[in-house]
């Protein structure tokens, strides 16, 4: 990739749209959505290439199969500091600590194009409050352990603050989530597909 930044990134697949292309985990899931609003935001149209995970696409990344992926950074973190793919920014307002290093996409020159992948644990609707409340706590309890706060900060994951560590916090994030991402999947036309058969 000869792009050293991220403006000449976006320039580079401008000029090279039909012959780039990018690696997702599949049609529908975050780094193709993400990979959606990319192309929008950039004005580019480069094709997307599925594979069935992160790893084999970062390993085909690294190949040279596939020219960029928007992804995760426990999985290509470790490849960044490695000096096997080019990091041009996070996805985030704020720097990643793992990686301080890695710009914004504010400061790299696409503000806004923010994107974040979270982690939650969610129940069957009908499980009893005392029930969740005793996952919650769990949770609560394994974040606030400091080994493994450490080792997630390691692999790139933030850690919402305490009080956002709640059941009606969740909602209220998976809710302001959907009103944020179901424009950009509506306008792509991405559907749903149905499970394979097991």
């Amino acid at each position: 990739m000869p792009a050293n930044d991220l403006r000449e990134l976006v320039a580079w697949l401008k000029e090279n749209g039909d012959k780039a292309t990018q690696g997702t985990t599949g049609v529908g899931t975050a780094l193709h959505i993400a990979g959606v609003f990319f192309r929008k935001e950039t004005g580019t149209s480069h094709p997307f290439v599925s594979y069935k995970g992160g790893a084999p696409a970062v390993q085909d990344l690294v190949a040279g199969q596939i020219d960029m992926m928007i992804d995760v950074a426990a999985n290509s973190l470790p490849q960044v500091q490695a000096g096997s793919l080019k990091a041009y920014a996070v996805t985030a307002k704020e720097r990643m600590a793992a990686a301080p290093n890695i710009p914004t996409v504010d400061e790299a020159g696409l503000p806004g194009l923010h994107v974040s992948i979270w982690y939650a644990l969610w129940a069957p609707k009908a499980t009893p409050m005392d029930i969740v409340g005793k996952l919650n706590g769990a949770v609560v309890g394994a974040l606030a352990d400091a080994a493994v706060r450490k080792r997630l900060a390691e692999l790139g994951f933030e850690i919402p603050p305490r009080a956002q560590q709640t059941p009606e916090a969740l909602a209220a994030h998976q809710k302001a989530e959907i009103e944020r991402w179901w424009p950009v999947i509506k306008a792509a036309n991405i559907k749903a597909e149905p499970p394979p058969a097991r």
